[in-house]
Formats: structure tokens, sequence, C-alpha cells
């Protein structure tokens, strides 16, 4: 499971999926847009089934892989992860799961939702870039019970992009290829997002 609010989803987001498919040997990945991230309060978020709509875009050239699941946006309430990992269990028991981290992420997991729960119900694939292989900090380390076993570490391209950089490319009029798929930049300009 790859996460977010996918503000707009972004090259770096599809190479997170794909560096964790082949270093994990996993059957597929499944792109979570929030419904209502809840760490986002007080800053505009675009819509939730509009974020669905660009994430479907941007993961469709991916093949059979790469799934969307609408599964936070159909949830009322703020979207947490530990509530998506149930209810991806509930789903399909027996199926194991990792859930898609960068290392940002990974250091503010402690003020996550029962952190101990997201661990117990998915191991963490790390997404670490080259020269940045910094494993479990140790804050982390005495939040959460037993993190360090359950994480894999996943070698990830060294990829500079930011949603918000995008945005801001969009409303000045700059090119954001290739850092934003074509596809998803063909309906950010036909929805006028990010003017």
């Amino acid at each position: 499971m790859l996460g977010g609010t996918f503000d707009p989803p972004h090259l770096a987001h599809l190479a997170a999926g794909a560096a964790a498919r082949a270093a994990l040997r996993l059957d597929r990945v499944l792109f979570v847009p929030a419904g209502d991230p809840w760490r986002k309060r007080g800053r505009p978020v675009t819509p939730a089934a509009i974020r669905l709509q660009l994430v479907r875009a941007a993961v469709e050239p991916l093949g059979s892989w790469a799934e969307v699941s609408p599964l936070e946006i159909e949830r009322p309430g703020p979207s947490y992860t530990a509530d998506t990992l149930a209810d991806l269990e509930r789903r399909s028991p027996g199926t194991e799961r990792w859930l898609v981290l960068g290392a940002d992420a990974l250091a503010d997991l402690p003020a996550w939702q029962r952190p101990g729960e997201i661990v117990a119900r998915a191991r963490i694939a790390l997404l670490e870039r080259p020269g940045n292989e910094t494993g479990v900090p140790a804050a982390v380390r005495a939040a959460v019970a037993g993190i360090e076993a359950r994480v894999d570490r996943v070698p990830m391209p060294a990829l500079e992009i930011s949603a918000s950089e995008l945005r801001e490319r969009v409303r000045c009029g700059l090119p954001t290829s290739p850092l934003l798929p074509r596809r998803v930049r063909l309906l950010v300009d036909e929805l006028g997002l990010y003017r």
C-alpha cells in the first residue's frame, strides 16, 4: 500500500511503487489517496474525488501490478492508515502487506494514529535514496516497539520532486514534464487545477 494526498501524483510516487514492487517481489502495489488527510488540516487540498481521478490517470499506464483504491475516500472521517490496513485485512485476510514509506514519513510515524497497530498489520517498505540509508530513527524505535524487525529497505532513485513545487509550476505556467505524468498534466489542465 502506498498512500498519500497525491495532490498531484507525480513521478516519485510511481517510482516508489515500482521500487517497492521490484525489491520486495510484490504482486501488486495499491495506491490509496487519502479521503480526509487529517495531517493537512488548515491547508488547501484538492477535493478527494479529483485527486482519485489524478491517481487513476497516473497509474493507468503502469499495468496490472498497480491498482488504485478509493477505500479512504469512501470511508467518512479522517483517513487513518491503521483503519485502512484493518479494512484491507478484513477484505483479504491472510495477505501479507507492506506500507511504503519514505524516511520523512517513517520519522513522523509516532505522530500518526495508532502506529503500533500499523506496524502490526503491515511490514514497512522503507524507501532509501542513495547516500541516505539511515534506517529507523531512535525516536521511532522508542515510540513503536518492535518496529525494526518489521522494516524492509527498498533502494530508491534520488528524485527531488515535491507536489507543492509542481502545483507552483502549474500555477506559473511552467513545464512539468517529465516530473508530472502526461495524463495527469492533461487532467490538471482540463480541470483548471492549481491556478
